[in-house]
């Protein structure tokens, strides 16, 4: 498809996690989901919805796929954050662009019910399957989802700016120590 950033402002990458690191990451959302107590996602009214902004297994998924994301970009990446969740029905993404620690975005299915529940980019509907992935450049690629009509979806993202970018001071976008938030 091309390298992001110049032919194109977002991409699919099949199996973008194997299918071990599949089961390893839908167990630690299944889990994590059903302990939560406090990291839910009131701004959107998702309230169902658990919400966890630089989980250590995340941000730790977020460095070692850095070298792919890279080779995939054509770019040279600074990480920035991790941000994971579990939709729930009725959930709704909001239309919108991302902040600047954003720039280089990849939304992974993890694990789902098996409900269809497409990601829209620029208009255009991409459904993933479990593993993979679809990197776009978050400040300039409108996306959103429609109300959710399944059970539950997990879903990560990972996001990165251009080291020799405009954006190069969000790194770890702005914290002192990866796996906090």
């Amino acid at each position: 498809m091309g390298i992001i950033g110049k032919d194109y402002k977002y991409k699919i990458i099949k199996n973008f996690l194997t299918k071990e690191e599949v089961y390893l990451f839908s167990l630690y959302c299944e889990i994590k989901h059903r302990t939560n107590l406090t990291e839910f996602d009131f701004d959107q009214n998702n309230v169902g919805d658990t919400v966890f902004y630089g989980d250590p297994i995340m941000d730790s998924l977020m460095l070692t796929k850095k070298p792919l994301m890279e080779k995939e970009t054509g770019k040279k990446l600074l990480a920035t954050y991790s941000f994971w969740r579990t939709y729930t029905k009725f959930a709704i993404l909001e239309k919108h662009t991302d902040r600047p620690a954003c720039e280089i975005s990849v939304t992974i299915l993890i694990d789902s019910d098996k409900t269809k529940w497409p990601i829209y980019m620029n208009g255009n509907p991409i459904n993933l399957e479990k593993g993979d992935a679809a990197v776009y450049l978050g400040c300039e690629v409108e996306h959103w989802r429609e109300e959710f009509e399944g059970d539950h979806q997990f879903q990560t993202f990972l996001h990165y700016v251009d080291a020799e970018g405009k954006n190069k001071e969000q790194y770890m976008d702005k914290r002192k120590f990866w796996g906090t938030k």
